[in-house]
C-alpha cells in the first residue's frame, strides 16, 4: 500500500494522531526488531531519519526471522499472537490514513480478535463487570466470565476498531448490542487502549 501511495509518509494517522505513516511503520520495524532481539537474534537498530522506503526494507527482511524466532520458542505463540494483532490494528489504521478500504478478508482477523477479546475480558473482571458475547459473522466470543449479560454484534472491521480503542464511546454504543452498553463502555478502556472522545474514523 506505502508503496501505491508515493508521498504518503508525512499524512497523519487519524487513529494515531501523534504519528505519521512514517511513524507508524517505524513503529512496526522497531517492535520487530525488538522481538528479534529478545529471542537471541541479532540487533538492527531502526535509524531515526529512516525514509519509508528503507524501513519497507527493513520489515521485509526482518519479518521471516521474527516469524522463525517466535515459531522456535515455547512460549512464542502468546507472543506472535500479540505481535499479529498489533501489526494488523496498525495495518488498519494504515489503510484508513491512505483512504484504502479495510480487507474483506485476512489471515490476522481471527488471531487479532482472539487477543482483544481475551484483553477485554480481564477489562471486565478488573471492573467487576459480567461478561459479555462478541458476535461477527461467521465467529463467536465469551469476553469475561458466563453468565453473559451482553451481547456486541456487528460488521467485524467495526467490532475490531471497538476493541481496540479506535471507536469513540458513541460509536460503540451505537453498535448492534442485547442489553444496556452503558455499564460496559467503561471496560474497553485497558491496556495500550482508549476509545478516543470523539469520532477519528467514520
Amino acid at each position: 500500500m506505502l508503496t501505491d501511495h508515493a508521498g504518503a509518509g508525512e499524512r497523519t494517522v487519524p487513529a494515531c494522531p501523534q504519528w505519521t505513516v512514517r511513524d507508524l511503520l517505524a513503529h512496526l520495524t522497531e517492535i520487530c526488531d525488538r522481538v528479534i532481539t529478545r529471542f537471541g537474534g541479532e540487533a538492527c537498530p531502526v535509524p531515526e531519519t529512516a525514509p519509508v522506503a528503507e524501513l519497507l526494507r527493513l520489515w521485509t527482511e526482518r519479518g521471516p526471522e521474527a516469524d522463525a524466532l517466535l515459531a522456535a520458542d515455547g512460549e512464542g505463540k502468546s507472543r506472535g499472537d500479540i505481535m499479529v494483532m498489533d501489526a494488523f490494528t496498525h495495518e488498519l489504521d494504515l489503510r484508513y490514513a491512505l483512504g484504502a478500504p479495510p480487507p474483506e478478508a485476512h489471515a490476522a482477523w481471527l488471531r487479532g480478535f482472539e487477543v482483544l477479546v481475551s484483553g477485554l475480558g480481564a477489562s471486565l473482571g478488573n471492573h467487576g463487570l459480567p461478561g459479555m458475547r462478541i458476535e461477527i459473522e461467521g465467529a463467536t466470543w465469551i469476553a469475561g466470565t458466563e453468565p453473559i449479560a451482553a451481547v456486541l454484534s456487528g460488521a467485524p472491521v467495526d467490532v475490531y476498531r471497538s476493541l481496540a480503542g479506535r471507536r469513540s464511546p458513541a460509536q460503540i454504543a451505537a453498535m448492534d448490542w442485547l442489553g444496556d452498553p452503558e455499564p460496559w463502555l467503561r471496560a474497553f478502556t485497558w491496556g495500550p487502549f482508549a476509545p478516543p472522545e470523539e469520532p477519528v474514523e467514520r
